[in-house]
């Protein structure tokens, strides 16, 4: 009969994964790899936020969504600035999570009809993707400011800060009228 300590120690070695051959193996690499996948999942946004405009009714929040795409489509030539900081070719890496974010935004419109429950579904779907990109800019910040490359770090630094600023402008929205006339719909039914 095993000991409970052998079950621990066989479960651990289970949980263990092996590295491909072509992982990270340094800070530099990890970096690099983490800006391509969120150079993929700008430009996937820079596709998905018409649609979600398109979609939307409350015209606070279409506004917002445009908006946003602008500031979007700045970013990505940030990014390219900071790859070409690092002496990289700016190359996008499918990027899992924001693929799964777009999926699920999708799904919500698909699950909706349009009006004020749709727009609060959009916003609960945007601000989850704000949620991504401001960790994976503030990582990214943080590997630059460690890797020395006080320029790339300025550029993340500017791009969190709108990433901060759009989940702001998105819980306004949601609190000022959108939330409530959703609450609304479902009383009135």
């Amino acid at each position: 009969m095993k000991t409970t300590e052998t079950k621990k120690e066989n479960t651990a070695s289970k949980q263990k994964v092996a590295a491909k051959s072509s992982a990270a193996d340094g800070l530099r690499e990890l970096f690099i790899d983490s800006l391509k996948d969120i150079y993929w999942a700008e430009k996937a946004l820079t596709k998905a936020l018409p649609k979600m405009a398109k979609n939307a009714t409350s015209q606070n929040l279409i506004d917002a969504i445009n908006d946003h795409l602008t500031v979007t489509h700045e970013q990505v030539s940030r990014l390219e600035e900071v790859f070409t900081i690092f002496g990289e070719k700016a190359t996008a890496k499918k990027c899992d999570a924001m693929e799964g974010l777009i999926k699920e935004g999708e799904g919500i419109l698909e699950e909706t009809e349009p009006g004020a429950v749709r727009d609060a579904g959009i916003i609960a779907a945007s601000q989850k993707i704000e949620h991504y990109e401001i960790a994976t800019y503030g990582t990214l910040a943080a590997f630059a400011k460690t890797l020395g490359e006080d320029d790339a770090v300025n550029l993340l630094l500017q791009t969190l800060e709108e990433e901060k600023e759009a989940d702001v402008t998105l819980t306004e929205a949601a609190y000022n009228t959108i939330n409530f006339d959703a609450a609304g719909e479902e009383a009135a039914e």
